[in-house]
């Protein structure tokens, strides 16, 4: 990098802080915020790429004279500057106190390419000349010698009600083939460790607006029929959904993008980053007597803003929080209810690391009655195992014939060895269901619990960290996992109570004994990178599940003795 690039980077870099620290307008505490100013700053003259930043309570957006498209997109984190945003700042936003950037930046350097809005065509991207600016808008145009490209950015008038939106005016006359409307490329979202990128579609399907989840594409995919009432690139928790409002072109691609080419903020600390692929999403343009007009919403995907939002244009936005994957048959319903349920608690405790303890005993007491049935199987497998030993031992040289009469003495007895698996079957369905909603539910992104500890329940717990990554643990040691394999392998001991002497122990009862350690074992290795929430969920489970076995326990031996 050239001296003069440097220092051009540092101009506009100090250029920008000055600006916030001017500018930036007052907020309501009470969320979501009215807008009271919009500020504007001039080009910077002495150089070929020239940025105009607009700034109100929503967005902090940073256009560029190089496609006359937007190079930044930074939304308000919650502070005392910035009350009224529900963008919790998390670890990876350690080094910064203002502004969470909604498109990766870089950090070797910008390729307009990839910015937001830019209208790519075979050629090179070319500069734009600004026609006309006011306080909300900004046009930008490009005469080329078989086109000529006018694009207009402007807030919406009722900001309040259409929190996080944009509107876009796209014409162009003469030559329009093979020409698309970029959608940028979200900055990384990780949850358990990985990128959760999405890229998800509205359309009209038997009559009805359907969502649709598309896989993520190595290089290139073309939907070439698909007529889409509005398209989503997301992290998971924040993102961009552009809405056509008026006749574009059929169909539209999804572009694969490496992490070398547009960088992701992490690679600063996390060599890792360097490899997350990035998604675009391009939109066909045609030439048309009237604009293209682009409604677009580019922030958190929070319950409550979506809700605003969809009340306005009545777009469906809310419905890009719809679940994806092979078990999204089965995690939708259950993700569904279970944000219902822990919003109602999260209404009444304003936490929501309580409200998923609440969730937890909830559904223990909707699934008490297929527990308890459970428990009492074990409870009564534990009082034959005497029974089963003596069997094995006297049929040693005919385990054919001692593996009947011990399914004979099951049936007497009406315990069935299996029913031991049923709870964590049972809950499986909701595992699965609290994973996904971990993942797609915003208002958990930065929800802290235990401060210092558990401070955000969309990642891991972090009770310590240190420099040099050791394999597995990484470079931050989490707790809670450490703590949930303690307790399942103390409830394998309580459930199933073996012999202290290894000597008196049956073969089924040292392959239970083994089978048990190494579930603790590959539980706690699998949750390890999970986010808290999960964990906290898992563990609160199995703690209730300790209780109801104790309490079934005492009542059985109390019936027993009378």
């Amino acid at each position: 990098m050239d001296k003069r690039t440097l220092l051009f980077i540092v101009a506009v870099g100090l250029s920008m802080i000055g600006f916030n620290y001017w500018f930036s307008p007052a907020e309501d505490a009470k969320a979501p915020p009215v807008p009271k100013k919009i500020a504007l700053t001039a080009p910077a003259p002495a150089t070929d790429e020239q940025f105009y930043i607009f700034e109100n309570a929503y967005q902090q957006l940073v256009f560029s004279n190089k496609g006359g498209a937007l190079a930044e997109i930074n939304l308000p984190i919650h502070s005392e500057q910035h009350p009224g945003s529900s963008i919790r700042k998390i670890e990876a936003d350690r080094e910064t106190d203002t502004y969470y950037p909604l498109l990766r930046k870089g950090v070797v350097g910008k390729d307009p390419r990839h910015y937001a809005f830019t209208v790519l065509s075979d050629g090179p991207i070319i500069n734009y000349q600004v026609k006309n600016q006011t306080k909300t808008s900004i046009t930008f145009e490009s005469v080329e010698p078989n086109r000529t490209i006018t694009k207009t950015f402007s807030f919406p008038e009722n900001q309040e009600k259409s929190p996080y939106c944009l509107e876009l005016a796209v014409q162009i006359e003469g030559d329009a083939r093979g020409l698309t409307l970029t959608s940028g490329i979200p900055e990384v979202e990780l949850v358990s460790g990985s990128p959760a990128p999405a890229l998800k579609y509205r359309l009209i399907r038997n009559q009805k607006a359907v969502v649709e989840a598309l896989d993520l594409p190595k290089k290139e995919n073309s939907l070439s029929s698909v007529e889409p009432l509005w398209v989503c690139n997301s992290n998971g928790f924040l993102g961009l959904i552009i809405q056509p409002l008026t006749e574009i072109g059929t169909g539209f691609n999804t572009v694969n993008v490496p992490g070398t080419l547009a960088p992701s903020r992490l690679a600063l600390v996390n060599k890792d980053a360097e490899s997350y692929a990035g998604y675009e999403m391009q939109l066909p343009l045609i030439a048309t007597k009237e604009p293209m007009r682009f409604n677009i919403f580019a922030g958190p995907f929070d319950t409550q803003v979506l809700k605003v939002v969809d009340t306005t244009n009545e777009g469906g936005y809310s419905a890009s929080q719809s679940s994806q994957g092979w078990f999204s048959f089965i995690s939708e319903p259950f993700a569904k209810l279970l944000f219902v349920l822990m919003n109602f608690f999260y209404n009444i405790t304003h936490s929501w690391g309580i409200s998923i303890i609440l969730l937890t005993a909830a559904l223990r007491v909707m699934l008490y009655p297929l527990n308890a049935w459970s428990i009492k199987s074990t409870i009564k497998m534990q009082q034959i195992s005497p029974q089963v030993a003596a069997i094995q031992e006297k049929h040693k040289k005919e385990p054919k014939k001692a593996q009947q009469e011990i399914m004979s003495l099951y049936r007497e007895k009406g315990v069935n060895p299996l029913t031991g698996c049923l709870p964590i079957l049972i809950q499986m369905p909701f595992l699965i269901g609290m994973f996904d909603l971990l993942k797609t539910t915003f208002e958990l992104r930065g929800a802290s619990f235990i401060p210092g500890w558990i401070d955000n329940l969309a990642a891991p717990d972090v009770l310590f960290s240190w420099g040099t990554p050791i394999f597995f643990f990484g470079s931050d040691f989490h707790l809670l996992p450490i703590i949930l394999g303690v307790v399942m392998y103390l409830q394998q001991k309580l459930s199933s109570p073996l012999p202290k002497d290894a000597n008196q122990l049956t073969d089924t009862q040292r392959q239970q004994k083994f089978m048990g350690n190494i579930m603790a074992i590959v539980f706690t290795v699998m949750f390890y990178n999970f986010p808290s929430g999960l964990n906290i969920y898992w563990l609160s489970s199995m703690l209730l599940g300790i209780l109801q076995q104790w309490l079934t326990t005492k009542s059985m031996n109390r019936k027993a003795a009378t």
